[in-house]
């Protein structure tokens, strides 16, 4: 099970994303560097207890819709081979030593546990809680079949989110970057992850963060 700990790291998580949020295809340009506060989302536990994995979901005090941000992350205690690109960058944990942060949609330990929620095989952990779970996050799937490994997934990012796909046919996941929009799973979709974030207004909001739609 992961463990929350009660420590530093420098530079934060927030501050980390400040820089590279601006960089992604499907954050909105504000002209300026955003203003982080986190809103919520929740975790995953690696069966190995090596990787941590959050879905963390931030908002820009700095824009004027407020919307929330998607944030898969994971932290590591060594370099992920071939992931540079996906990067977020390196902080110093007050406990661990020098963690590297990751976009976990690139990160072959978040896919496999995302899958594995999907499922039913993984418990969601709260966010800031060791060994509690997160009973406002569900997820559902059906006809999940031709999965390929998920060695073998491709990752795109573009306007509308980040598309993950596990071979050629079988049914993909949309990663909802962008939340408040007001947009719903469409008709058909295979299932979906839901979690809870708060907006701005300070009322708890429950959407899709993920989800399970047939391949075009």
């Amino acid at each position: 099970m992961s463990v929350i700990h009660r420590t530093t790291m420098t530079p934060t998580k927030l501050e980390l994303l400040q820089d590279w949020l601006p960089t992604r295809p499907w954050y909105p340009a504000t002209g300026g560097t955003p203003v982080l506060e986190k809103a919520g989302g929740f975790r995953l536990d690696d069966p190995e207890g090596e990787v941590g994995i959050e879905f963390m979901v931030v908002r820009d005090a700095s824009a004027a819709d407020r919307h929330g941000y998607l944030v898969p992350l994971t932290y590591r205690g060594a370099p992920l081979e071939g992931a540079e690109q996906s990067l977020v960058g390196t902080s110093e944990h007050g406990v661990l030593g020098t963690r590297y942060v990751y976009d976990g949609t690139h990160d072959p330990v978040l896919l496999a546990e995302l899958r594995a929620l999907l499922r039913g095989r993984a418990e969601p952990q709260a966010q800031s809680e060791s060994d509690t779970p997160d009973p406002k996050v569900t997820a559902t799937v059906e006809g999940d079949e031709g999965w390929a490994p998920v060695s073998d997934a491709s990752v795109t990012d573009g306007p509308d989110g980040t598309v993950i796909r596990f071979g050629s046919g079988a049914p993909e996941l949309r990663v909802v970057r962008v939340l408040g929009t007001g947009e719903e799973p469409a008709a058909g979709a295979r299932g979906a992850v839901t979690a809870w974030w708060l907006p701005a207004e300070g009322e708890e909001r429950t959407e899709a963060f993920v989800v399970v739609r047939d391949a075009p």
